[in-house]
């Protein structure tokens, strides 16, 4: 049986990260399962969920961790590999003028609610029309059973108006 292991990477953009990180994972027999990555302010961040023979864990950390000597800062934490959390599927889109707090505000409201935060992408760009800065937000959560969905969008609905937001919410009925 392997070893999971989850390891964030952060460093300069430049060509050639996402390959020193593959190397390593491959020369330790490892097998990268899922990963998300993107160049945010000009810095490169990673987050790969790795699975690995248990005699060789140490190796890939070991060679991880030297990865600092080329500029790439990686952290590691040893995961029990399980499939997270059960429930329905939503997405969420939002859309508002760029302000602080709106993440803030809108993610109070889905932990209250207990629903989990499965992936989030957030970007603030030029507005089409305008050219006023708007911030937009998707997010894929997960429902507990126990939560309805009326009650969250009714929650998520409820401070919409505060932020002034366009907030949509659907259920994801692909598996």
């Amino acid at each position: 049986m392997g070893r999971h292991i989850v390891l964030t990477a952060i460093a300069k953009d430049r060509p050639g990260l996402v390959d020193a990180l593959a190397g390593v994972i491959a020369a330790a027999g490892g097998n990268w399962l899922e990963s998300s990555m993107a160049r945010l302010g000009g810095e490169f961040a990673g987050i790969v969920s790795v699975d690995v023979p248990e005699d060789r864990a140490a190796e890939l950390e070991a060679a991880l961790a030297a990865l600092s000597e080329q500029g790439i800062s990686v952290s590691v934490v040893r995961g029990g590999g399980g499939n997270g959390a059960i429930g329905r599927r939503l997405r969420l889109d939002l859309v508002c003028q760029d302000q602080p707090g709106i993440l803030r505000a809108v993610t109070q409201v889905i932990a209250t609610q207990g629903a989990s935060i499965e992936t989030l992408e957030t970007i603030v760009s030029p507005g089409s029309m305008s050219g006023e800065l708007l911030f937009r937000a998707s997010a894929d959560l997960i429902l507990p059973d126990s939560t309805s969905i009326a009650s969250l969008e009714a929650a998520i609905q409820a401070i919409a108006a505060d932020i002034m937001a366009d907030i949509e919410m659907s259920e994801d009925t692909e598996d």
